[in-house]
């Protein structure tokens, strides 16, 4: 009965809405074969047959394939140094960095999205991550949705996109029409847009003004872009996101001082920056840390400087949130 099941389930998908195809469909889906084969994250490897090797050999040979990803990465170092300066450049305009993807792209935004406020103390609307076919689509697949071309625009919308915020559209084959649509209307808003994806002259990069094209080859089970192409993803984000908070200054001699702390390995973390940066003992750092109410730069500038936690607090506005800046202008650092 599972199996009957199953195989009903997958006969829905295949199908879709159409039940008879006629000569559009035929037509259609012959596009997009030839659309498909074009792509490299469509192409097959150098044939091997996976199936026949034991379990070390696959993990060695996907080991392999999987070290030319940062390598790949970096060949486009200097295009995101350009979207990360992009980037800070709307925050500090009261912009927000909104990222769009479907499947696993959509999910590796999300990720990056929500990592954001615990890691950086940012407020949860400041960078924001949307998938086609809305959070059901975090735990289980919803692949229709990414044909959608008009649900990612209708969202941007709901957030009142303006020209101040920045929109990452995330797309493999650089083709997803949920990606695409948002793009569009992002544009149309003026905001500013980047593509992330792992297909060269995409229809994603030819929209956003930052194109981030990182080829990473065939994929090692064809097609399997949740692999070296998702992995490209992430570590592309990982920078966009992080090093625009660097140079936000929400770390300082390459620790975060701005973390917040929601549970108690974070609260532990929060004691040892303050022992890090300062030198001084767990229980001084704690008291520090009691004083400033949790907040990790004020604790730090007060013991750096003898100033009460609340003048710390005034120091750090006044030099735009930027600790190191703060120690520097203070007298007795």
């Amino acid at each position: 009965m599972a199996r009957a099941s199953s195989r009903r389930s997958a006969t829905y998908l295949w199908r879709g809405s159409s039940t008879v195809p006629d000569s559009s469909h035929t037509t259609r889906m012959n596009e997009l074969i030839d659309e498909l084969a074009a792509l490299t994250t469509e192409a097959a490897r150098d044939s091997v047959d996976l199936d026949t090797l034991d379990t070390l050999e696959l993990v060695t040979l996907m080991n392999q394939g999987d070290q030319s990803v940062p390598v790949a990465v970096a060949q486009h170092a200097a295009v995101i140094a350009r979207a990360v300066d992009a980037i800070v450049e709307r925050f500090r305009r009261g912009g927000r960095l909104i990222y769009l993807g479907a499947g696993t792209a959509g999910r590796i935004g999300v990720l990056d999205a929500s990592e954001c406020p615990p890691t950086f103390g940012t407020p949860p609307e400041m960078v924001r991550g949307l998938i086609a076919g809305g959070p059901t689509a975090l735990l289980t697949a919803v692949e229709n949705a990414e044909d959608d071309d008009t649900a990612a625009a209708a969202e941007l919308s709901e957030l009142g996109l303006t020209d101040a915020d920045v929109v990452v559209g995330i797309s493999a084959s650089g083709r997803t029409p949920y990606v695409v649509g948002g793009l569009r209307r992002a544009r149309e808003c003026g905001a500013l847009t980047i593509a992330v994806a792992q297909n060269t002259d995409s229809a994603i990069g030819r929209i956003a003004d930052i194109p981030i094209e990182v080829v990473v080859g065939p994929e090692f089970v064809a097609g399997s872009t949740r692999l070296k192409s998702g992995t490209a993803q992430k570590l592309i984000l990982n920078m966009l996101s992080t090093l625009a908070m660097v140079r936000l200054g929400k770390t300082y001699r390459g620790i975060m001082v701005d973390l917040v702390a929601t549970n108690e390995k974070l609260r532990a973390r929060s004691v040892r920056t303050v022992m890090t940066v300062t030198g001084v003992p767990a229980d001084e750092a704690e008291s520090a840390l009691d004083a400033a109410e949790g907040h990790v730069k004020e604790a730090i500038l007060a013991v750096l400087t003898g100033v009460a936690p609340a003048e710390a607090g005034r120091r750090l506005e006044e030099a735009g949130g930027l600790l190191r800046v703060a120690v520097e202008r203070a007298p007795s650092a």
